[in-house]
């Protein structure tokens, strides 16, 4: 498990944004990774995307490695942001625009307008 603890961090660690998420960007295979998935195409944030159902240990140590017991999990300079619900309150507060943009992550113009 240390391996993938190891995996997991240098994940996190590699991008601005990291998704750990249930399937792909492209075909996420639950509403909750969709969601998140939607909130960051739309702010049009680079980000890199981790299938957590690729492998029952990744599945296991993210939660473990964030103290955080659902997926999907944001992690935006190497610090995690939350799960889909508090993600999705930023977001609809306008609170997670002004993180990004606090973090140095780009944003497209009509998302930080």
């Amino acid at each position: 498990m240390s391996d993938v603890k190891t995996w997991i961090d240098t994940q996190v660690k590699s991008g601005d944004v990291v998704l750990f998420m249930k399937g792909t960007r492209d075909f996420p295979q639950c509403g909750f990774s969709g969601q998140l998935v939607q909130i960051l195409d739309y702010l049009g944030v680079e980000y890199g995307d981790v299938n957590v159902l690729a492998n029952d240990d990744l599945r296991q140590g993210i939660k473990e490695y964030s103290n955080w017991p659902t997926i999907p999990q944001l992690y935006v300079k190497g610090e995690f942001a939350g799960g889909c619900d508090i993600v999705r309150e930023m977001f609809q507060a306008g609170e997670l625009q002004d993180y990004m943009v606090e973090k140095g992550v780009p944003l497209n113009a009509t998302a930080s307008a």
